[in-house]
């Protein structure tokens, strides 16, 4: 297992994000853009960090209800950004498709892979679901977008229905594809740079790909069938 990175060691790290924020002032002309975004990107993994250490303290069921709430109704309105039509019917529909189709496969993580007791525990729940409800806001904006630009176009549903459902889980399925080929995911990597087996890790990997493919097309399986004409 190696050491934890240390703050002095850490710093080195702005060395080439320095050379980017000169590179974007001089071609871009925007000289504090890249050093604002860099203060907050810190601020915020700094405060959130805090906030994380006194959540894994707790193991209060209302605790992890709050959370998946928040996640939820968090991702379902900045999903909603990406639709012309906006408005609580809209809205309802982003909570419906990622809240049914998070919740699903979280808790078929937690109970059923993980055994997790209890199931609510903050420091499980919180990292898992996020990236359920991420992967399932970022579909569901992009399936939402590209079904309202089809039936803009051709007004027929069923041919908007198959190409934004396309569309929308091109992503997962590229990284499906490339997955141990191109690049090693993010998690399987932290996981082998903290000491943990490959072949853990592995294990891990093909939970957390299979959980964010099912989240995705299930979540825009269920805002295809909630805008689906009368009758359709």
């Amino acid at each position: 297992m190696i050491d934890p990175i240390s703050i002095s060691h850490l710093l080195v790290m702005l060395v080439p994000l320095t050379l980017v924020a000169v590179i974007y002032w001089k071609w871009v002309g925007r000289p504090a853009e890249i050093g604002v975004a860099t203060a907050r990107m810190v601020l915020q993994l700094v405060a959130v960090g805090y906030f994380l250490a006194y959540l894994f303290g707790t193991e209060s069921i209302w605790v992890g209800l709050g959370i998946f709430a928040f996640m939820i109704g968090i991702s379902s309105w900045i999903a909603m950004r990406s639709t012309e039509r906006r408005g609580r019917l809209t809205y309802g529909r982003m909570i419906v498709s990622i809240g049914l189709a998070g919740s699903a496969n979280l808790l078929l993580v937690v109970l059923f892979v993980m055994k997790l007791d209890p199931w609510y525990q903050p420091r499980f729940i919180i990292p898992i679901a996020g990236m359920i409800f991420s992967t399932g806001m970022n579909v569901v904006s992009l399936c939402a977008e590209r079904y309202e630009n089809e039936m803009e176009n051709s007004g027929d549903h069923q041919l908007a229905r198959k190409e934004s459902y396309r569309v929308s889980l091109i992503p997962q399925v590229n990284s499906f594809l490339a997955v141990g080929l191109v690049a090693l995911p993010g998690m399987m990597t932290g996981q082998i740079l903290s000491g943990v087996s490959p072949l853990i890790a592995v294990r891990y990997q093909i939970m957390v790909m299979c959980m964010i493919m099912g989240t995705a097309g299930l979540a825009a399986a269920l805002y295809l069938w909630q805008v689906r004409p009368k009758g359709g």
